[in-house]
């Protein structure tokens, strides 16, 4: 099963008697002193990480020239789900095909804390990647979205791309920047996006509020 950068395959660790996932960092990956480096960096900050629903970094290895991370395997049943008409009109999910990574997060009850933005899950429109730019451990990425989308979108606001919640740079036209942190491109589908992929988006439910109060203010 393909995630992120790598592979993720399911093991049996013969000494502990236990199974675990291997994440493997494909070989050319892991002779690009670059992205090797950002890799063990990412598993120093798994390894401090302690909760319910993040799997637990038992290890960082090497071997034939590829890093890979060993790590608890996390049952879970499969999901189905029916999508109706609309939601393919509006939505990038009639291109999956099997084996297509998608990106999920457990619903956020009333009484949590709040890190992000509210998304629903109701996908607005959808955009296309604009252009890429990589530098360092993070990436630039510019999105175009359709005409009049832009109005509900503001700098320092927010924007779910894929389900994502991310924070806007800039807003320029019909055409909107973020930038993704090295979590978000090793954690979800953003960092295998190219040049002119399709992407949901959903726009801050408070700005479409506050549109349609202006709106129905003329």
């Amino acid at each position: 099963m393909r995630a992120g950068w790598g592979e993720v395959y399911r093991a049996r660790d013969t000494k502990l008697g236990r199974d675990v996932a291997i994440k493997v960092l494909p070989e050319e990956l892991s002779r690009d002193k670059e992205r090797s480096e950002r890799f063990e960096r990412e598993a120093r900050l798994l390894a401090q990480l302690n909760h319910q629903n993040i799997a637990t970094l038992h290890g960082l290895e090497e071997h034939d020239g590829k890093l890979f991370l060993i790590m608890e395997v996390v049952e879970g049943e499969t999901l189905a789900f029916q999508a109706g008409p609309e939601t393919l009109r509006c939505t990038n999910l009639g291109e999956l095909k099997a084996g297509s990574p998608v990106n999920l997060e457990r619903s956020l009850k009333v009484s949590d804390r709040l890190g992000g933005h509210f998304v629903t899950g109701h996908v607005d429109a959808v955009g296309t990647l604009d252009s890429r730019s990589d530098e360092g451990e993070w990436s630039t990425c510019w999105f175009r979205a359709p005409e009049g989308l832009a109005a509900q979108m503001v700098s320092k606001g927010s924007i779910a791309v894929d389900g994502v919640s991310l924070t806007l740079v800039d807003v320029e036209g019909s055409r909107f920047s973020v930038a993704l942190i090295p979590h978000t491109l090793s954690a979800t589908t953003l960092g295998r996006l190219r040049c002119g992929d399709r992407v949901n988006l959903e726009t801050d439910l408070l700005a479409k509020y506050v549109q349609q109060l202006l709106n129905s203010r003329r």
